[in-house]
Order: C-alpha cells, then sequence, then structure tokens
C-alpha cells in the first residue's frame, strides 16, 4: 500500500473521521496527541517530507504486530489504533494535498498546471518531449537546461535512442529524481511476457533511475497484451508508478480492448493532437474512462513545415498578447486541459516554450482556435503498415 497512489481512498477516509474522531479520541487519547503531532506537521511540512511521513504510517498500519504509539496490547485497542493511524494518514495526505494542491489543476511548482490522474498520482502537464534528437550530449544539454528552467516533466522513448543522454541531464541538473515526471515507452519488438520486464530493466539501467512515473505501450501492435502483462507486474514491484497507451487511437476495437482487459488500467492516452486536429473524438472517449490526454506533435511537428505557426488567427493572437504562434498553441493546450511534451534541444525555444504562464487566452480566443479544427494529422501510417514494419524494427539496447 503506498498512500501517495491512493488520494482517492484517502479523501473517502477523510469522509469518515468525523465520525469516528469522537469515540477515538475518548478510548485513545495517547494516541490523539499523535493525531496532534502529525497535524501539526500538516500545517509546517514540506511535501517531500510528508511523503515520508505517510510510508512510515502505511508500514505500521500494515503490520498488525506494531504495538508503539498505543498504551496497551490488546486486539481491541491495536485496532482502534491502526484506525486512527489511517486517519491520520488520511489527513496528513488531505491536509497537504488539498490544502497545497487545491491548486493542482491551475498552479504548482513555476506556476505549472498538474493533473491528477484516475491512480491518485500528480503529474505535470507541461513538459519537454525528446523525439528526433541527434545523440545524447545534445539531449542531456537540452534535459539539463530545461529542469533548472523549470521543466519538471521529461517524454522520451526507447525508440528515441536517447535515454542515456535524459539520465545524464537529469543528474546533471541537480533536481532531485523525485521532483521529476519521468516517461518513457516500450517498443513493439520489446512486447511480450518475461520480454517486456527485462526491457524495462534495460530501460532504468540507460536512464539511470530507479522507477519510471508513467510507462507506455509504445504503438498497439505485436503483443501488446503480454507487454501490458509484464508492466502491470512492474507497477507492482515499484519499477513503474503508472501506465499508459500510445497512439491507440489506430482503432476504437484497440482502445476499448485495452480499458476493458487491463488490470491496472491506462492513466493516459497519447496522441498527435494540435489546432488543426483537435481528436475531438477522442477527447471524449479519453474523458469517458478518465484517461488523460497527452498531446504529441503539439505544435505540428517536423511535417506540418511550420503551418500553425503561420496561421493568421493564430498570429493575430499571438501579436494580441506579446506572444508567439508557439506560445499561443501551447497556451490553448493547458486551457483545453491537456498534458503537452513540446521539444526543443535549442535553449531559446526550450525557454520560450515554458514562458506561456503569465497570460490567458479569452473565451472568443479559444474559440477562434477551436474553428481552426480540420482534423488534419501531419503523421499518418496505417495500423497495417505499422504491425508490418514496427514488430520488425529492432532497436539496441
Amino acid at each position: 500500500m503506498a498512500l501517495h497512489q491512493e488520494i482517492k481512498v484517502l479523501i473517502k477516509l477523510k469522509n469518515q473521521f468525523d465520525k469516528k474522531c469522537k469515540v477515538l479520541r475518548e478510548k485513545l487519547p495517547f494516541d490523539c496527541i499523535f493525531f496532534c503531532i502529525l497535524h501539526a506537521l500538516n500545517q509546517s511540512c514540506t511535501s517531500s517530507t510528508l511523503l515520508i511521513w505517510q510510508r512510515t504510517i502505511c508500514e505500521k498500519i500494515c503490520n498488525p504486530d506494531v504495538n508503539i504509539y498505543c498504551r496497551t496490547g490488546s486486539k481491541s485497542h491495536i485496532m482502534i489504533r491502526r484506525t486512527l493511524l489511517t486517519l491520520c494518514a488520511c489527513l496528513v495526505t488531505i491536509g497537504t494535498f488539498a490544502q497545497k494542491h487545491s491548486e493542482l489543476q491551475d498552479t504548482t511548482i513555476n506556476n505549472q498546471p498538474y493533473v491528477i490522474l484516475n491512480n491518485g498520482l500528480a503529474m505535470p502537464r507541461f513538459g519537454i518531449g525528446t523525439f528526433n534528437v541527434p545523440g545524447d550530449s545534445i539531449m542531456a544539454d537540452a534535459i539539463c537546461f530545461a529542469l533548472k528552467n523549470g521543466y519538471r516533466h521529461i517524454d522520451t522513448a526507447h525508440a528515441y535512442g536517447i535515454e542515456r543522454g535524459v539520465g545524464k541531464g537529469i543528474k546533471e541538473s541537480g533536481v532531485p529524481r523525485e521532483d521529476i515526471w519521468i516517461t518513457s515507452k516500450v517498443w513493439p519488438t520489446e512486447y511480450g511476457v518475461g520480454k517486456t520486464l527485462e526491457g524495462i530493466d534495460k530501460m532504468l539501467d540507460r536512464l539511470g533511475v530507479d522507477y519510471i512515473d508513467l510507462l507506455y505501450v509504445h504503438q498497439p501492435v505485436g503483443d501488446w497484451r503480454g507487454a501490458w502483462r509484464d508492466m502491470e507486474k512492474a507497477v507492482e514491484s515499484g519499477k513503474v508508478r503508472s501506465l499508459g497507451i500510445s497512439n491507440f487511437d489506430a482503432a476504437d476495437t484497440l482502445f476499448t480492448a485495452v480499458n476493458e482487459w487491463a488490470r491496472i488500467k491506462p492513466v493516459a492516452l497519447q496522441i498527435e493532437l494540435h489546432p488543426y486536429a483537435q481528436r475531438e473524438k477522442w477527447q471524449e472517449k479519453a474523458a469517458e474512462k478518465d484517461i488523460q490526454v497527452e498531446c504529441w506533435f503539439p505544435l505540428g511537428g517536423a511535417m506540418s513545415n511550420g503551418a500553425l505557426f503561420r496561421d493568421p488567427v493564430l498570429m493575430s493572437i499571438a501579436e494580441a498578447h506579446g506572444k508567439t504562434p508557439a506560445q499561443v498553441i501551447l497556451r490553448w493546450h493547458i486551457q483545453k486541459g491537456f498534458s503537452v511534451i513540446p521539444g526543443a534541444t535549442d535553449h531559446d525555444y526550450i525557454s520560450e516554450n515554458i514562458n506561456i504562464f503569465d497570460f490567458e487566452l479569452t473565451p472568443e480566443e479559444m474559440e477562434q482556435i477551436h474553428e481552426l479544427n480540420k482534423e488534419k494529422r501531419f503523421f499518418n501510417m496505417s495500423l497495417e503498415d505499422k504491425q508490418r514494419i514496427l514488430t520488425r524494427a529492432e532497436l539496441p539496447d
């Protein structure tokens, strides 16, 4: 039981607190002192300290032989104490996550928005993409610079060939690992029971980390079911914290299948999405399953040849705000509630991309951008071609 993954459970416990509090105080005044200490911690501790307290409390709750903080060893007192500790843990989490994270949908560290995923984890909605970067040294420099300038979400993949550079950049940045959200993806040639677990271990080694925050099935081809089963095992072992599906917009049946079949449900759907391809159908389907939409090619990608940047509507809105068309597009993504991961290695572009939290698009401007939708994707590959080509594309370790 990991309390940082159980916000929804803790909310339910919080609702029970008022009913139980009076009885618990009467029966175990010593534990109520412990409760008061935790309540004080709630008011003064940092989030990282609270996570440590959560884990500590959780360990004691899960261990029926623990008899500290209790004046007697009777089973009834131990049960009451364990209930109280559960509620204390609830208050520690809710007090901080509700008080300090009440702003999660709008602002957090560095004024960046977070989203609470369907497994209770808080993910930064703005990050840096790492697709099509020519080499580990360039990647390391970009990641290091991004992290030092406020980024806290990194999206990468085995297929991009730069995970070692990502890991090096993280290390050189000096930003604590626990403050960074790392997303990666397993490739079709790594799919299969046993095979995917081995691939995850190699991925962790390439990145130089102990766990991955969000792991995607990169493409819905080959033995993705076998891969998912191994990914679920990786979640249970602590090597991965959450699972997602990438490019499962290839067919309705694939999206339905994974949501009906998976034991651990996907928290995110990663698809191409931008003002020219707003993917309204997939926005609706994801919302029905409480799945976060994360957008690749949020600015159109290289295949667009900068078409979005030259759009008269976007240029006009950008001029009105003293921003660039790219910043307007990224701001649109954020206000729509998406997660967005624009790629960049140039320091100026990295800085420009994140400088979108000091203005807001008006409802009229949001509607103008909505009207640009043509459902025109810039990357198009049929599911049949993906099955034929990608399942044979072996990647180096």
